[in-house]
């Protein structure tokens, strides 16, 4: 029985609308402590508003930036057509709070939402009590809050609410059984699939659950295969307006037609079927299945293997069991409780099934990444809410058992809680970081290239308005590859494959053509990158023309991530299972110096009076030794001494207190040269920005 179940109807409706409102509240208030945190940090801050901290957030910034201007270059990437880029710039038109705060907020406000399908879900199986709990849980767990927190500007603000509002459009249909709701669930898998096409597959699974569910339990009963064909119109690969169309018309039909109604449904449901095979089918699914599930090296058409960008991607890695648990529930005996609340809702209330593709999604987090777990969090939460209701039947006394409930509800709460005071994620870029990204846009023009790791390409598009070689969604290993290669790699082959991989680029968006490293062996005819490079020096070939400025983007911030970027270019093309050994690097700034020796942590310590590195057990010489700061005047100092012929480079960053152990590979590479040292071929580069976080260099061949 349904505690909050009112009398009259009006009366439910109105309870049910104050449920709504307190729980979204709870949601926004949940997230504006992230807000309260960094408020007062005016590093965290650009035109007087906190910065967003996701760095896909940057790419439809871009587009909706791109929109409101009216125009963009070609080739430039920017997301124009992309529904949030519209939507953001649309609210700019008409919301009175500047672009910052409105891609700031907009998370908040529309990831919220997501209490709303909840609720109502709840309601129309006669529990709005359990929509009401669970609702709480759902918008505050830990992967929920983590991808819709204030400043994670990104799509998942409603990847999840809508799905959530098609599934409750289902069980509507499901429980009143009546034609008028049937357009509503056309519609609210139009939107979910306009808004995140990567739902192709969740909307199909829940196609086939709904087929199912028709199959097994309503077999004789029409209207369950109606359900059906307006999933199948929602999800079809054609523009929404068509779809619209197409289910206006055959909702005309059944609402006119009625005593024809079966005996041209099935004809009708097979041109749907067929209909929906032909825009795609499950061409879309085996596609994300290859992104995500077989996550090995990707080769081109020239039998190129490259390294996955998912194999370096935690969102797409193994996780353990209580990370899983808690990025679901909060806790993992809130997720066990669950679970269990989750199988007996289902057996109450059947129509529940139709969330299992969610559960199933969620679950295969355990091996696919955490980045699915988002999925099961809210019917495990109705789950969990279920669960409650079944503990505390047996208290007779309403008032105390509302009590009881709070007291539970709080405590799986509490958890969430925690993490959310705990989970102060920081701004992409600092503010003066942006600084350097605002002063290079105006010395650059806006068919200029810069070079960095794709971690940075959106952020430096839209604050420098320029292009990139590599951005968060353009990262295949093909594409990283140049990339990589020109940071880690010496200045010389850095400049030479840098000028061929923009060139190249460029040239691809005219022939139609990615594969740039096949396209740049076989014009130089070459084996390999390493031969390419040796016969442009050697015959000293004429490079491809130059038809715009290149630079290199060398942040600070890169030097943790080093050896995972030295990955997409430190390997045999040729041949993925030559495992070559990775060059040696290790940087910390925590450390002791204890007078004979310095601490770096992880086994690693620097034993003075020998000259030798520890590692472990074994004792490696130190080859050179660098101190490297900044003088009064802000101008490189560089001390340093030689020890041995072989072995590894010590340099002490001093103005940052950071080590750096590193073998040749990595003192040689273009970034440590030019970022460290502030050392450059002036034939080579020239230096634009020296700024101690972000430095920036042209390319001047």
């Amino acid at each position: 029985m349904d505690i909050f179940k009112l009398p009259k109807e009006h009366i439910v409706l109105r309870f049910t609308l104050l449920l709504i409102v307190i729980a979204y509240l709870f949601s926004l208030s949940m997230r504006y402590i992230w807000v309260a945190e960094f408020q007062g940090m005016e590093q965290f801050k650009y035109n007087n508003e906190l910065m967003i901290n996701t760095n896909d957030g940057y790419y439809f910034a871009e587009g909706a930036r791109d929109i409101l201007a009216g125009s963009h270059q070609p080739n430039d990437l920017s997301p124009i057509n992309e529904p949030i880029s519209l939507l953001t710039a649309w609210l700019s038109q008409i919301v009175p709070v500047n672009f910052e705060t409105l891609i700031l907020y907009m998370p908040s406000i529309f990831g919220s939402l997501i209490v709303i399908p909840i609720i109502l879900i709840g309601r129309t199986l006669g529990q709005t009590g359990i929509g009401f709990i669970a609702a709480l849980l759902a918008s505050v767990t830990h992967s929920y809050y983590n991808r819709t927190m204030t400043g994670y500007y990104d799509t998942d603000m409603l990847t999840i609410v809508l799905p959530l509002f098609a599934i409750y459009a289902i069980i509507l249909a499901i429980t009143h059984q009546r034609n008028r709701f049937l357009l509503p669930i056309t519609l609210a898998f139009a939107l979910t699939q306009w808004w995140y096409p990567q739902s192709y597959s969740l909307n199909t699974a829940i196609l086939v659950t709904t087929l199912l569910y028709a199959l097994i339990f309503e077999r004789c009963n029409h209207h369950f295969y109606k359900i059906s064909l307006f999933i199948i119109i929602g999800i079809l690969s054609l523009p929404m307006w068509i779809k619209i169309a197409i289910a206006l018309a055959i909702f005309a039909f059944f609402h006119y037609k009625t005593a024809l109604d079966q005996k041209w449904f099935w004809g009708l449901f097979i041109a749907i079927i067929s209909l929906y095979f032909f825009t795609g089918g499950i061409d879309p699914i085996w596609g994300q299945l290859k992104g995500y599930v077989f996550r090995d090296s990707v080769s081109d058409d020239a039998g190129l293997h490259f390294y996955n960008v998912a194999q370096t991607v935690r969102e797409a890695g193994n996780i353990p069991f209580t990370i899983f648990a808690e990025r679901i529930s909060g806790h993992p005996i809130t997720f066990v409780l669950g679970l269990l609340g989750y199988v007996a809702a289902i057996l109450a209330y059947r129509p529940l099934l139709i969330t299992l593709p969610l559960i199933g999604l969620g679950f295969i987090a355990m091996s696919a990444g955490l980045r699915f777990t988002i999925y099961a969090v809210a019917p495990m939460a109705i789950g969990f809410a279920y669960m409650l209701m079944l503990i505390t039947r047996p208290i007779e006394k309403g008032w105390l058992r509302v009590i009881v409930l709070v007291v539970f509800s709080g405590v799986a709460l509490y958890p969430n809680y925690l993490h959310i005071r705990e989970y102060m994620t920081p701004t992409v870029f600092t503010a003066k970081e942006v600084s350097v990204l605002e002063k290079f846009g105006t010395l650059s023009n806006t068919e200029d290239y810069v070079i960095t790791w794709w971690d940075y390409g959106y952020p430096i598009r839209y604050y420098s308005d320029v292009k990139t070689l590599v951005d968060g969604g353009k990262h295949s290993g093909d594409i990283n590859y140049p990339a990589s290669y020109i940071l880690v790699q010496p200045q010389q082959n850095s400049a030479l494959i840098a000028r061929l991989a923009v060139e190249y680029t460029e040239k691809g968006y005219e022939n139609n053509k990615s594969a740039i490293i096949a396209e740049m062996l076989t014009a130089y005819k070459a084996d390999t990158v390493d031969d390419l490079i040796l016969n442009l020096q050697l015959s000293n070939a004429v490079l491809s023309k130059s038809t715009r400025d290149i630079y290199l983007y060398l942040p600070l911030r890169m030097m943790d991530i080093l050896p995972t970027v030295t990955l997409f270019s430190y390997l045999d093309l040729k041949n993925p299972d030559n495992k070559l050994q990775q060059p040696f690097f290790y940087t910390t700034q925590q450390f002791q110096d204890s007078g004979k020796s310095v601490e770096l942590g992880n086994g690693l310590s620097i034993i003075k009076e020998k000259n030798m590195i520890k590692l472990g057990r074994e004792e490696v010489p130190i080859k050179s030794f660098y101190q490297v700061g900044y003088n009064q005047e802000q101008k490189i100092d560089i001390n340093e001494q030689h020890f041995a012929s072989e072995g590894l480079n010590i340099i002490f960053m001093a103005s940052y207190g950071r080590f750096l152990i590193v073998d040749d590979f990595y003192l040689n590479s273009s970034y440590i040269q030019m970022f460290v040292f502030e050392q450059y071929d002036p034939k080579l580069f020239e230096p634009v920005i020296l700024d101690p976080l972000s430095k920036v260099y042209k390319l001047k061949v």
